[in-house]
């Protein structure tokens, strides 16, 4: 997975995370998450706060 693959890192952090309240998490917290993920590879440097905005988003749609 690269960072741009928002929507499979998303569906990812909510079968790793089932108890948790996207809404409520840190951008710091969230990079650290993605970057624990099996198969995540990219550089962990291309991340910034519009890439963490995005994935958080599509983690929210999943969660509803």
């Amino acid at each position: 997975m690269k960072w741009t693959d928002t929507y499979q890192i998303a569906e990812a952090l909510a079968d790793a995370h089932p108890d948790v309240d996207p809404k409520t998490l840190r951008f710091t917290q969230l990079r650290e998450w993605v970057l624990a993920l099996p198969g995540f590879n990219d550089d962990p440097e291309r991340s910034g706060e519009k890439i963490l905005e995005a994935i958080q988003m599509a983690w929210i749609d999943e969660a509803d």
